[in-house]
Formats: C-alpha cells, structure tokens, sequence
C-alpha cells in the first residue's frame, strides 16, 4: 500500500500544477471590456483605463494601486476564452471597489508576481493547465 501511495506521489509530482503558467498571451484590453459591458457583466457605470490611456489632470485620488489578481477555471475553454473571462472577473472586481467610492479605474497595469507590464492596449495572462490568471493593480480617482 505504501509502494502505491508513493507511485502516485511521484507521478503527481512530475506533472504540471495546476495554478503554473504554461502559456504567456498579450489580449487586446478594449475589445474584452467592451464585449463585457455588451454582455452586462459590467453596467457601463465604471470607466476603466489602462496606463498611459485616460484623464491625466484634475484627478482626485481615493485609493491607490488597488491589485486584483484572479484567476478562472481554464479547463474546456481555448486560451483567448479563458483570458477574457479572467480579465472580466477582475473589472468585476474593480467596477465594484469604484463604485463603493465613486471613482473611475485609471493606470491599470498587468502585475503578475510583482512583475509590472504597461501597455496602452493590452494585458497579460497567462494560462496553465487548468487556471488562467490576470493581475491587474491600477488606482481608484475622481474626475471632476
């Protein structure tokens, strides 16, 4: 019985976890919100920007680099469709946070592992075997 048990250790071992990124994939951020707010996942009310896109001046500042980092279940889903509905999870998460203080979500940036990636149109994701994950922190502001 023990010899069983410590097969199936090994074996377990040697294969992938199912949270390790076996797929890094840049997605167009505009094309995934709006399809998003279409679909009613998000109620339009919350205005999202990545860095370096947005309102610049008159901004009042409530909270800053807010981090949502969700994951979502990839398994029977392709890549891409796995990636989209992690970044929708996580403007979920944001539009909610916005709107308890009722600020737009501006400066999002990927941050997986603390590893900062700007870009003005897409994020990163990335896939394992069955968990696609996206981190994003960006700052929670007024405009006036």
């Amino acid at each position: 019985m023990q010899a069983k048990a410590l097969f199936a250790a090994l074996v377990f071992s040697l294969l992938p976890s199912a949270s390790q990124a076996t797929n890094l994939m840049y997605m167009p951020f505009e094309t995934v919100l709006s399809d998003a707010i279409r679909a009613g996942r998000l109620d339009g009310s919350v205005k999202f920007y990545l860095a370096g896109n947005g309102p610049t001046a008159n901004r009042q500042r409530q909270r800053m680099n807010v981090i949502s980092d969700l994951g979502t279940n990839a398994s029977n889903k392709s890549d891409r469709d796995a990636c989209e509905w992690g970044l929708q999870s996580n403007l979920i998460k944001f539009q909610a946070d916005a709107k308890r203080v009722g600020a737009t979500v501006t400066n999002i940036v990927s941050d997986y592992d603390q590893h900062v990636r700007k870009d003005l149109n897409t994020y990163e994701c990335r896939v394992g075997i069955f968990v696609a994950r996206v981190a994003l922190r960006g700052d929670l502001v007024r405009i006036p």
